[in-house]
């Protein structure tokens, strides 16, 4: 579960909107104590809202980086999943082995080729 948020989203929008809407740029860090927030969370906010508005290409974009969470989860169950049937099929192969060995051989012959006649 994510930790809960020290600022409120609509804090967030607001200081990013007052930051992208001010000609010329303020200062982030005059900016900051003026909203009562750290200067490195708004320049966070500036950053991340720039990525989103296609203006920077060294962040993911939020949609991104919800895309790759949920790629990350389902990787992990897929590698789960992956370890259960490796289990199972280890163990089933080990009964398949020791029945072969219990079993007569022409007993075996003799259903395969009732199989092929019938097919």
């Amino acid at each position: 579960m994510a930790a809960p948020r020290k600022y409120s989203l609509e804090l967030r929008e607001r200081a990013v909107r007052m930051y992208r809407t001010a000609d010329p740029k303020p200062q982030i860090k005059k900016l900051a104590v003026d909203l009562g927030v750290h200067p490195e969370a708004l320049r966070g906010w500036i950053r991340q809202a720039e990525a989103d508005a296609g203006e920077r290409d060294d962040r993911l974009t939020t949609d991104e980086r919800a895309e790759l969470t949920a790629l990350r989860k389902e990787n992990a169950q897929l590698k789960r999943a992956n370890e259960v049937l490796r289990t199972a099929s280890a163990f089933f192969a080990a009964q398949l082995c020791a029945t072969r060995r219990d079993v007569d051989r022409e007993v075996v012959k003799d259903h395969f080729h009732r199989a092929v006649a019938a097919a």
